[in-house]
């Protein structure tokens, strides 16, 4: 097969005329560009405000694909949201210094806390999420996942002063409802009980109410699991079902240790 055959064969099997990396790297630019707006002190506020408004019409001529659905006013409608949710970010920094006896001042939060990057992340995904503008979130939750090793699908539902410990290998699905002042720590899952496309409409994923604490790698299934206000889930724990509130829930591992004899 000749070089002209190649090219002929895979033109012929790139099928997706939507499909444009670009959009992927334009995203992962308009986050950080975002971040800094949001929360670096020396970064122009009314410059950068102009300059994400360019970089999301681009996003939006590269991701906007119904001509009957059009997507001019969402940065319109999302730019007003921004200091209401720069006001969630600040009550998450703060339930992290005040949680965190590891935490030295709430710069390090903002600054090296990767459960925090990706709570902004959601929190700035979501917004656009809300108004009908899925890849972008998509793909913003996705570079925070890159980042950080935290999967919160945008569709997810994130009260106030939120808290991931540690990050690495949280997810988080799109049905899920998380309350008000939560706290959870590395390798937890808030999943769904089965997998299947005609349940993409259903609440696949758990409810945790307010002022839970869910220890690293417990596993909580199902959107009728309701974790009831007040609960401490213990590391290790799998819960497909709901717990009360003011529960303390945990695993009890069998641990047999076996001397080691030595011959004399």
């Amino acid at each position: 097969m000749d070089k002209s055959e190649i090219i002929k064969n895979i033109k012929a099997h790139k099928k997706q005329p939507n499909l444009r990396f670009e959009l992927k790297e334009k995203t992962e630019l308009f986050i950080d560009r975002l971040f800094y707006t949001l929360f670096d002190i020396d970064t122009p506020v009314a410059e950068n405000l102009d300059l994400l408004e360019k970089e999301f019409q681009h996003l939006v001529d590269l991701a906007c694909w119904k001509v009957d659905k059009p997507c001019k006013k969402v940065w319109d409608n999302y730019v007003v949201r921004l200091p209401k949710i720069l006001e969630k970010l600040n009550k998450d920094a703060e339930a992290i210094v005040d949680c965190d006896p590891a935490s030295l001042s709430i710069e390090e939060v903002y600054l090296a806390y990767p459960g925090f990057y990706a709570i902004a992340i959601y929190r700035l995904a979501h917004e656009l999420c809300k108004d009908g503008f899925p890849l972008v979130p998509r793909l913003m939750t996705e570079y925070a996942h890159s980042k950080t090793g935290v999967d919160i699908n945008p569709g997810a539902q994130i009260g106030e002063s939120f808290f991931i410990d540690h990050a690495t290998g949280v997810v988080i699905g799109e049905t899920a409802i998380i309350k008000d002042n939560v706290k959870i720590y590395q390798g937890v899952t808030l999943g769904a009980l089965y997998v299947a496309k005609n349940l993409q409409k259903t609440k696949r994923h758990p409810t945790i109410e307010d002022n839970v604490t869910i220890y690293a790698n417990a596993t909580i299934l199902g959107g009728e699991t309701i974790i009831g206000k007040n609960s401490v889930i213990g590391g290790n724990a799998w819960i497909t079902a709901s717990v009360p509130a003011n529960s303390t829930v945990f695993h009890s591992p069998e641990i047999k240790i076996k001397p080691i004899s030595h011959a004399l």
